[in-house]
């Protein structure tokens, strides 16, 4: 009963909020528009049936037994509290071919995903992104744990800036506290009790960020943890099991981050290499039916080589794609270009995700581009060294002129901080080094790209997006001017 009031409360916040109403995300036809209330049922008791089989019913721990977990090619068997590994070959990734695309393309898109594109105006669209762990209105930002928490935030503080889906990274949860122990407690959505969709990043981006810590070979990346000193490697396979373990609704493909500049040669060899290594990563994936492995298209900053990278991801049937490498030392109008230019190039029946971006102008970029999803750190990042958005770009709370100020941090905003505190207050906390002052500027900054995101999927389906991202666009440039940033 709670699964079924929690799916139909989700419906219902989603069909309130756009008109006219949408389909829900159980099994309707696609050309259906409206749905009856004896529809509207049958769609969630259909969700309710999609979960407990993906999941089971839920377990009180340590009173029965559990059934074998699968992970990563081999058998965990519980035995009590313990977990003993049994080796089952029958489990084992089949090796892919060398001379074309590997067999697993046959396993396409996953039960639990569906896209459905509802509006577009230009290449700015909104959609609606299902997952096993609830549906994504798109566009949409996702706000990152990296280490499976927002710095200084709860997760029921996350879920009241209006998030859906949110991030997590691999590399760091495979270093601590390790995924072993995040698959005992039940992967990511138990480990976090965030019980929404989640993405987890591979960890490339991480690992080739250790300049001098690391070493680039055909088979993966070894490295040094810079913590300890301790010694590790991470290929396809690798990246995969680690994911498979962490349970996250979207995992990424391993892939190698161009750095930038690389000449065209010095990319392309780059891109070569993240192309082989997503056929290994397909053909290692093993949670099919709950987990979908989004591919990366990587070319630096040619537009040839991000040609050459979009229509090889897209021979593979995944749920999603991904556009990388685009937030890793470009000048602000080359990564507006490059995402401008590739996002077009992916099946426009598929969620596009532009990965490591999130400034209130890359949004608005971004989602003009035709991109759906976007994460990044900045904003919680920023609000800890007391910086927070608003319509006149970055302010700083430490500012002067904000010690006697009684107004919220933007007029008009919604979000907690804003609506309870005043400038002057979260100013005194964060001048005397008070978390407090650190969560409620991650609130209000978490909120406002989240907002942003929001109010650009209404005008996508009233069909006035034009004009929205060319005053808000406007509003950027003049008050940033006047401010001389």
């Amino acid at each position: 009963e709670r699964e079924c009031a929690a799916l139909q409360a989700q419906l219902d916040a989603f069909n309130a909020a756009n008109r006219p109403p949408q389909i829900p995300c159980a099994t309707l036809p696609p050309q259906q528009s409206t749905c009856s209330a004896q529809e509207r049922v049958a769609a969630v008791l259909g969700l309710v049936w999609l979960a407990l089989a993906h999941h089971g019913p839920r377990r009180r721990r340590h009173t029965q037994r559990r059934p074998p977990t699968i992970y990563f090619g081999r058998r965990l068997k519980h035995n009590g509290g313990r977990m003993m590994m049994m080796t089952d070959p029958s489990l084992s990734p089949t090796t892919p071919a060398t001379t074309a695309l590997p067999t697993p393309l046959a396993h396409s898109a996953s039960k639990g995903f569906s896209f459905q594109l509802l509006a577009q105006q230009g290449q700015a669209r909104a959609g609606l992104f299902c997952t096993p762990h609830g549906p994504v209105q798109t566009p949409m930002f996702m706000p990152v744990g990296t280490q499976s928490t927002l710095k200084t935030l709860t997760w029921q503080q996350v879920a009241a800036t209006g998030a859906q889906m949110v991030l997590s990274n691999a590399y760091h949860l495979y270093l601590k506290p390790g995924p072993v122990l995040i698959a005992k407690a039940g992967g990511l959505h138990g480990w976090m009790n965030w019980q929404g969709p989640i993405l987890t990043d591979s960890g490339g981006f991480q690992v080739f960020s250790l300049a001098g810590l690391r070493r680039i070979t055909e088979a993966g990346v070894h490295f040094t943890n810079p913590t300890d000193g301790s010694k590790h490697f991470i290929g396809p396979e690798e990246a995969m099991r680690i994911q498979n373990q962490l349970g996250a609704d979207v995992m990424m493909a391993f892939d190698e981050c161009t750095p930038y500049p690389a000449t065209l040669e010095e990319a392309n060899t780059s891109l070569e290499r993240t192309q082989r290594w997503l056929e290994r990563c397909w053909a290692s994936h093993e949670r099919v039916g709950e987990q979908a492995l989004f591919p990366i298209v990587q070319g630096g900053t040619h537009e040839a080589l991000r040609t050459k990278a979009a229509a090889h991801v897209a021979q593979y049937p995944a749920v999603g794609y991904a556009i990388g490498g685009v937030s890793v030392g470009e000048p602000r109008p080359a990564i507006h270009a490059i995402t401008a230019f590739t996002a077009p190039l992916l099946p426009a029946n598929k969620p596009r995700y532009l990965m490591g971006v999130g400034t209130p102008e890359d949004l608005l970029e971004g989602i003009k581009a035709g991109v759906d999803l976007f994460d990044c750190v900045l904003p919680t990042r920023n609000a800890r060294h007391g910086t927070f958005f608003s319509p006149w770009g970055n302010e700083h709370i430490k500012k002067a002129c904000f010690t006697e100020d009684f107004g919220p941090l933007v007029a008009g905003c919604e979000c907690f901080a804003c609506t309870q505190h005043s400038r002057a207050y979260i100013r005194h906390l964060v001048r005397q080094g008070e978390v407090t002052g650190s969560t409620l500027l991650s609130i209000h900054n978490i909120h406002t790209l989240i907002a942003l995101a929001r109010e650009a999927r209404l005008h996508v389906l009233q069909g006035t997006f034009d004009a929205f991202y060319t005053e808000r666009m406007a509003q950027l440039g003049t008050n940033k001017a006047k401010r001389g940033s």
